[in-house]
């Protein structure tokens, strides 16, 4: 179930038409280290999960993979021994799943920790916050705390961008994230042109 899932919100069904080759082959290099991520979680339960689960456990490794696709400024770390640092907001849930994917793993040398983070966090560093919830305006404050996050992710659905760098989608009941570039540049962070290319959407200027 989990396996089936997963290809549901990465390839979606074999009746749309194929991408081109590169974002074909972009999917396979960001999907096939999900899909190892998201295996050890079928074995939890005998029981399957409900959607909400699932589509968590799919975020929760794609925010871990996000990781590996963005390039911080030296800044960003008090030195090279200094952990990669994520944030999430307004989901426990969320926090103790990125803790299970990251667990003794590194990215680029560095471990990783998860934390949760609340508004009074705003001087605690980070370098990815995730914020939970499609409340537009609990969202903008949670961004507007956090000021000196370089990669911020929301889960805003189908409404506007909520400023973040990142936003989580649900398109043909399937798990997708518009990238904006502008943000991107204002938070001071680069990305892989391999995680935009298998973006749902990039957004670069005025829409």
């Amino acid at each position: 179930m989990i396996l089936s899932f997963f290809q549901s919100v990465m390839c979606g069904t074999r009746r749309r038409a194929p991408r081109a080759a590169g974002r074909r082959r972009a999917f396979a290099a960001l999907g096939l280290p999900l899909l190892a991520l998201l295996l050890p979680a079928a074995t939890v339960s005998a029981d399957t999960p409900p959607s909400s689960v699932l589509e968590r456990r799919v975020k929760a490794a794609f925010l871990y993979k996000f990781l590996a696709y963005a390039e911080f400024p030296p800044q960003a770390f008090a030195d090279g021994a200094a952990p990669l640092v994520i944030g999430v907001a307004g989901s426990d849930e969320m926090a103790a799943e990125l803790a299970r994917i990251t667990a003794g793993r590194m990215i680029n040398g560095r471990t990783i920790v998860v934390r949760p983070f609340r508004e009074q966090d705003a001087q605690i560093p980070v370098h990815l916050l995730f914020v939970a919830g499609s409340d537009p305006v609990r969202v903008g404050r949670m961004m507007r705390a956090a000021p000196t996050v370089f990669l911020t992710v929301t889960e805003c659905g189908n409404q506007q961008h909520c400023g973040s760098v990142i936003n989580f989608r649900i398109v043909d009941e399937r798990v997708r994230f518009d990238v904006s570039l502008d943000a991107a540049e204002r938070n001071n962070v680069k990305l892989s042109s391999r995680l935009l290319t298998v973006a749902n959407r990039v957004q670069k200027g005025a829409p």
